[in-house]
Parts: structure tokens; C-alpha cells; sequence
């Protein structure tokens, strides 16, 4: 599409028509209530806006969108150019690409979320994903690492090719060099034929070592040499074979102390940490729980499709979940099991969980007082949403985020 000064639009193609067929002729109308129903300015509803932005630095800007399709919310990869005419900025061509990472988290077991730390997220990922360079996802146990490195394979453009995952915790130290590398017949006690190892498995693909901080000192010597000249021998042979791969690593723990403790190798450290990728746990982003809940239960192989009360999801939120995603849906499939209608309520929770809708009470009678802010100050004479913001002593970007939660506008 192309855009005016004042966000209008003044020409769009026929694939950003199809893209919003509910939103009727969008020549004429504001690119922010097309694309995400918003009735301001995204840099006033909470996120990044790339007119302003390229309207500042007279220059490209690209930023991670998520927009209302007709195929549903999905991310979407905005690259906005501004014209000049007469040495002015005078219109915008805005070019929009639905990123395969986002299609990756429409299948089952996908990525579900727009909170800002999940956003933040996926922005590296849709950056880094088209190139072959060696991501470090870091995070807790239970955040989706290997779900985050699939996604990133699926946008590559090694997609058709294998991926293959290799849990290193899960491996005997005195056999990961075979799983890695392979084995000629007879190279030890038991070989008695010739195997491929997971490297030469991963031929065009890519190669996701998972909890790569538990590999053995001796093995990384052998691990960094393969990163470094592409090579490696399987064991009991001689003859060195090429390796083409994309490296994706993962790990729960922290990298840099275990390279200051010299259990990690700084310099296969430094050579698998080309792009760091923090996944956030479920505490820093407990917007998203309610969509997720509500994702994971439909991929449940269950008798029948289940929905969570409001006092269930309630509890949910509260939560911590030291496990994380894959505590949420352990709980869900529980939960699910023990339910005996179409609807988990807070008895079917686990008391750890459930626990919190005595005390969450009080919880929720909080938020109905902050719904109920919130609409007189909508109601009052504040005026623009910044003025609303500033009486209610809180920042655009949460006075946006709160007025979605509760389906205001």
C-alpha cells in the first residue's frame, strides 16, 4: 500500500484487498484501522509504528506487526520506504509479508502470543531465520526451544531438508561422539555395522543440539573443530566427510558463568552464540496465557473440545509456572481428564493452582474495579487516549494492553 502523511491510504494492491476483504474499499481509510482496528496511531495503541518511524529518520524501517487477516491474527513483516517529492517526505510505500514463522505457528504445536516480551521475541526470530547464521536460544526449562528452532527452520530456506534434534543431556558421554559423528563397522565392541550419525543425518538441514551445555569438555574440542573447518571423521575411520548444516543450539543454563567456571568452552561458546535469542518464561508474559490455555487444549486428543471457565483462567494467570509451557499444558491435559462437562473450572485445577480462587477473590473483584475505571474515564471528558493515560497514572502502552484485555475501546 501506499500512505499519506496523515496514515491514509491512497493505493493498495490487490493482495492487501484480499488480505482485508471485511474492510471494504481501504483506499481513503487510515492503514492502522485496516490492518489492526485500531482507531490511533500504532505508536498510541502500544506498539511500534513504522511511519513514525521512517517519517523520523528519513530512512527504511522494519518492524513485527501483528495484523487482523482474513485468514486471522497473524505476524506479519512490515517494510515501510518514504518518498520524497521536492526534498520532502510526502508518502509512504508499505510493503507487508506474512512471515512463514507466523504460518509455522498456525499447525499444531505453534508459537501462540503478542505480549511484548513475546513479540520481542519473534522479531529475532523473523530476522534471523532466512539466514544460516548459529542461533543460541536460551531459556528456562519448558519455554518451547525446540518449537522456537523448528520455527526457525521452517522459515529457511533449508525447510525442505532435514531438521534434526539431538538432546545432549540425554546422551552417554561415552556414546555422543557415535551419535554425533557415526561409526565404521567394527570401530568398538557392539559395532557391528556401519552408522550415520546425526550430523551427516542433518545433511542440508539443521542440526539442533539441545542443552548444549551439558556436551563433555572432551567432546566440544571435537564439536568446534566441525563448526570451524565444516569436517568431520566418523568413529573408527580416517576419511573425512564435508558437513552442510544449519547450527541452532539451546540451553537452559548460563553459558557465560560456565565458560567462566571453564566448563564450557569459550571459544566454541563464542562460535555457537552468533545470534543469543532469549525466550522468555510465562511469568514475563502472562497476557498470553489465555490464548494459549485455550490453543493447547484444542490440540489435546481428547473426546471433546473444551473451553476454561473465567475463575479457571483467572487461577492460570496467577500462576508462576516454574515448568512453563510445558507445566501449562501437563495441567490442561490433567485438567481435561477430570472434567466431566465441555468446561475446566478451578475444582479441576490442580491445588497448587486452584489454591489461588479463595484468594483470588479479592483479585477478582480488582479487575472489575478496573474495568469499571476504565470505562468512566472512556466516558469522561479526559479526551485522547494520552490524557486518559496520564489522569490514570499509567502509560499508553498499558492503557492500550488494558483496554484490549477487557474488550474496550
Amino acid at each position: 500500500i501506499v500512505i499519506d502523511a496523515d496514515y491514509r491510504i491512497v493505493a493498495a494492491n490487490d493482495a492487501y484487498r484480499e488480505a482485508f476483504p471485511a474492510a471494504g474499499d481501504v483506499v481513503g481509510r487510515r492503514c492502522y484501522e485496516v490492518s489492526h482496528g485500531y482507531a490511533v496511531p500504532c505508536d498510541q495503541a502500544g506498539e511500534s509504528c513504522p511511519r513514525r518511524r521512517a517519517a523520523e529518520s528519513a530512512h527504511y524501517q522494519r518492524v513485527l506487526h501483528v495484523h487482523h487477516t482474513s485468514r486471522g491474527e497473524e505476524y506479519v513483516q512490515v517494510h515501510m520506504y518514504p518518498l520524497r517529492a521536492g526534498g520532502e517526505i510526502t508518502l509512504f510505500v508499505e510493503h507487508m509479508t506474512a512471515l512463514p514463522v507466523a504460518r509455522a505457528a498456525r499447525t499444531p504445536g505453534g508459537l501462540v502470543g503478542r505480549s511484548p516480551a513475546f513479540v520481542r521475541m519473534m522479531e529475532q526470530v523473523s530476522r534471523v531465520a532466512p539466514t544460516d547464521t548459529a542461533v543460541l536460544l536460551l531459556g528456562e526449562t519448558g519455554t518451547g526451544k525446540e518449537m522456537v528452532a523448528r520455527a526457525i527452520h521452517e522459515a529457511s530456506a533449508r525447510s525442505a531438508a532435514p531438521f534434526v534434534a539431538v538432546d545432549c543431556s540425554g546422551l552417554a558421554e561415552t556414546l555422543v561422539e557415535s551419535e554425533l559423528f557415526g561409526h565404521e563397522r567394527g570401530a568398538f565392541t557392539g559395532a557391528l555395522a556401519r552408522k550415520t550419525g546425526l550430523v551427516e543425518a542433518a545433511a542440508g538441514g539443521t542440526l539442533f543440539l539441545d542443552e548444549v551445555g551439558d556436551i563433555p569438555l572432551g567432546l566440544q574440542v571435537k564439536l568446534l573443530r566441525l563448526l570451524e573447518t565444516g569436517m568431520f571423521r566418523r568413529v573408527g575411520s580416517v576419511e573425512a566427510h564435508h558437513a552442510d548444516f544449519r547450527l541452532i543450539a539451546a540451553t537452559h543454563r548460563d553459558l557465560t558463568r560456565r565458560v567462566r567456571d571453564e566448563q564450557f568452552r569459550a571459544d566454541l561458546y563464542y562460535r555457537i552464540a552468533a545470534f543469543p535469542i532469549r525466550l522468555p518464561p510465562l511469568r514475563e508474559r502472562r497476557e498470553d496465557i489465555p490464548a494459549l490455555a485455550q490453543s493447547l487444549l484444542a490440540r489435546l486428543e481428547t473426546a471433546r473440545a473444551r473451553t476454561l471457565s473465567s475463575a479457571a483462567i483467572d487461577c492460570l494467570a496467577r500462576h508462576d509456572f516454574p515448568g512453563n509451557v510445558r507445566e501449562l499444558r501437563n495441567i490442561l491435559e490433567r485438567a481435561s481428564l477430570l472434567a466431566d462437562g465441555d468446561t475446566i473450572d478451578v475444582e479441576h485445577l490442580p491445588p497448587e493452582v486452584g489454591a489461588g480462587a479463595d484468594a483470588g477473590e479479592p483479585g477478582t473483584a480488582l479487575r472489575e474495579a478496573e474495568r469499571q475505571a476504565l470505562q468512566e474515564a472512556l466516558a469522561g471528558p479526559a479526551g485522547s487516549r494520552r490524557e486518559i493515560a496520564r489522569a490514570l497514572g499509567i502509560s499508553e502502552r498499558t492503557l492500550y494492553r488494558k483496554l484490549r484485555r477487557y474488550g474496550l475501546k
